[in-house]
């Protein structure tokens, strides 16, 4: 591991810093929190924690002795000196006195003595970083380091590798009493220049920024040297298929076999977003002999089991080529989960029991599913959780082949992990957990990057769903998506095209595992009487109006049955499918067929739990009903452009958001199917009913 320090870009921070009031000390805490956060072998997701200890002014303008430390919610990545909030430092020395101290009376101390009560609160190691003498103490869940902190002879090998240059740390779990014992462990040998936390971590620390910061690149590299050099197979492979189904098919049956069904709402799922990772050390692992003794181990630090459970799920193999999948692959999968869910409880009954207070059980779904033949897969109640699941996941994979690779991972006794898991900080959080709607759900739009698509994906994104936008004009889709939002998909497709159709949806699932909601939005008007229009133009229509909804849909339905947490078609059918405008059968016959077309998959799906409904719109301005259509339009009314948009029983212009809104309350409405929405203001002539 080479050092990432540049005297050029560490003044260039202290300058910049320096011109918002920032000392020194503050600024340059920054710049190496930084370097070591976006080392993911390093720091992952907001893990990791450092300090620096200075002089600021408290409220009253008192120049005090204050340690800035990270704060929670932030990540060393992007950290900014608000994240680093100023605590006073004697107050906090004063509490290593105390016999015990809980963790919430901990927090209460921490917050308490902020120097800016609006600050976030300080890291649970702040009492560590308090107690130790040092100016700068960097701390990380080096992957090396768990490498070798993971062993059963873990203290002989840290030893070997450190010498006098590190002190070892026997576990504890964070909190007031790791604190004490750290303290105690440096101050037998002061001269060490780091603390390595077994099963834990490493710290490290100077009277610089920079010297703490070039002490942990140092230790940890040799941690990395550890390593036996040109050993590149590591675990025994197992016999299994030559080949494989590709991740697009396999991803929703994993995702289905993981969902949970809502008891109190029939027809509703707790559904969970998948991110895919593969790569030659990840197939290596997961296609191992001893797959099952490796991996269900342990966490490589229990801060994992926050986002990952302390235990990943192995699926079966995945079947050999060709396709279609063999059912035995998903009834066997889904007889793991129910393996896992039922260990998971049994898990939580064990450790539950020796508890004073009662804790709240997780959900037990696995966070982390291995898949011998193909790679791994994370789990979130959205994309952002899924990645961080399988950044960690990616990480125990390379941390766990490089500790066999030096002899054998052991991780910590299970009721370690369950505290930790079941840290009574992190129960707190629960009461306020509070998922959106859509949560877990992923929407595929098409004619995304078109007015009303760009708003319909917006509002699903405000409500919980992961959106992918589909547009024939790849640009406009991914202008759509960064407005968005970066978890916003853009693809490019000609929902004309079977095989662009296809690859669409391929895309899409190996991207978020599956597909819940299809918005069949995309169309196109073509003018003319009906008795002169040339044919070649109404076949064109049909081809999008008509029979690109045939292909959308039948795409979306292989994925939502082989998912079995049933989903939404939803049609944009236009008002025109139900009451035809003069001059307008091109694009009016097509839209018929359309709104037909709904009913089929209503009745044909039904009992699959796949819900067919339209949305009937009428004078949106988009890129279908252009400034050039409504003059054209208003003209063949004999009316203004202004009356010709709000002619309505309202009196009101209906816009995209008004359509999203419609197509919201039917990715809801679980209990609707084979239903048209009209959504124009008010007009008896298009009245269904």
């Amino acid at each position: 591991m080479r050092s990432g320090w540049v005297d050029a870009d560490a003044q260039r921070c202290v300058d910049h810093y320096g011109a918002a009031g920032v000392n020194r000390d503050v600024a340059l805490r920054v710049y190496t929190s930084r370097l070591l956060g976006r080392d993911p072998k390093l720091v992952l997701h907001g893990g990791g924690n450092t300090s620096v200890k200075t002089r600021g002014r408290d409220l009253l303008g008192e120049t005090i002795e204050v340690i800035h430390v990270k704060g929670s919610g932030w990540d060393m990545a992007e950290i900014e000196p608000a994240g680093l909030p100023a605590v006073r430092l004697a107050p906090l020395r004063k509490t290593r006195a105390l016999a015990a101290l809980g963790d919430e009376e901990m927090v209460a101390i921490l917050r308490s003595n902020l120097v800016d009560p609006a600050a976030p609160t300080p890291s649970v190691e702040t009492l560590l970083h308090a107690f130790l003498p040092h100016k700068f103490i960097d701390h990380t869940h080096s992957s090396a380091v768990l490498s070798i902190a993971n062993q059963p002879d873990s203290e002989a090998i840290c030893r070997e590798v450190y010498g006098g240059r590190a002190a070892l740390v026997p576990y504890v779990m964070p909190g007031f009493a790791l604190s004490i014992r750290a303290a105690q462990v440096y101050e037998a040998q002061p001269q060490v220049e780091g603390l390595i936390l077994l099963h834990h971590g490493i710290f490290t620390f100077g009277q610089t920024a920079q010297e703490s910061y070039e002490r942990m690149i140092a230790l940890v590299s040799l941690a990395e040297e550890r390593r036996p050099a040109g050993k590149t197979q590591v675990f025994v492979a197992a016999d299994l298929p030559p080949a494989s189904a590709p991740v697009a098919q396999i991803a929703p049956i994993v995702r289905g076999a993981c969902s949970i069904a809502d008891p109190a709402v029939q027809g509703a799922y707790r559904r969970m977003v998948l991110d895919f990772r593969t790569s030659p050390v990840i197939l290596q692992y997961v296609n191992g002999r001893e797959l099952g003794r490796y991996s269900q181990s342990g966490v490589v630090t229990p801060d994992h089991a926050l986002r990952t459970k302390i235990r990943p799920l192995i699926t079966p193999p995945v079947p050999p080529t060709p396709l279609p999948l063999s059912k035995s692959f998903a009834e066997e999968l889904r007889a793991a989960v129910q393996r896992y869910v039922a260990e998971y409880q049994a898990y939580f009954a064990r450790h539950n029991a020796r508890q004073k207070t009662p804790k709240r059980q997780l959900d037990p779904m696995p966070r982390v599913v291995l898949v011998p033949g193909l790679g791994l897969f994370g789990l979130g109640h959205n994309a952002k959780d899924a990645r961080i699941a399988a950044d960690i996941a990616e990480s125990t994979v390379q941390t766990i082949t490089d500790a066999e690779a030096i002899g054998r991972f052991q991780s910590l006794p299970e009721n370690d992990l369950f505290d930790v898991e079941y840290w009574s900080l992190e129960q707190a959080k629960l009461g306020k957990l509070v998922l959106k709607p859509l949560a877990g759900q992923v929407a595929v739009i098409t004619g995304g990057g078109g007015t009303i698509g760009a708003a319909t994906g917006k509002l699903f994104t405000e409500n919980g769903a992961e959106v992918a936008l589909l547009d024939l004009d790849e640009a406009a889709a991914q202008s759509a998506a960064r407005r968005i939002g970066p978890a916003a998909m853009a693809v490019q497709c000609d929902v004309t095209d079977a095989a662009s159709v296809a690859a669409a949806f391929e895309a899409v699932t190996a991207r978020f595992g599956g597909v819940d909601i299809a918005i069949s939005n995309a169309g196109a008007a073509w003018q003319g009487r009906i008795g002169e229009v040339d044919e070649a133009i109404l076949r064109r229509s049909f081809e999008i109006n008509f029979f690109a909804h045939q292909k959308i849909a039948q795409a979306a339905v292989r994925i939502m049955l082989a998912q079995g947490t049933g989903g939404a078609l939803l049609f944009n059918v236009s008002k025109q499918a139900v009451n035809p405008g003069a001059d307008f059968g091109p694009y009016g016959l097509p839209k018929a067929a359309t709104l037909f077309l709904v009913r089929q998959y209503a009745l044909d799906y039904g009992r699959d739990g796949i819900r067919a409904n339209a949305v009937n719109a009428d004078r949106i301005r988009s890129g279908l009903l252009t400034p050039e259509m409504i003059s054209a339009r208003s003209a063949a009314r004999g009316m203004s452009e202004a009356d010709y948009m709000s002619a309505n029983l309202l009196k009101r212009e209906v816009t995209a958001q008004d359509v999203a809104q419609a197509f919201l309350h039917h990715a809801l409405a679980l209990k609707t199917t084979a239903d048209v929405t009209t959504v124009d203001g008010g007009n008896i002539a298009a009245a269904l009913r």
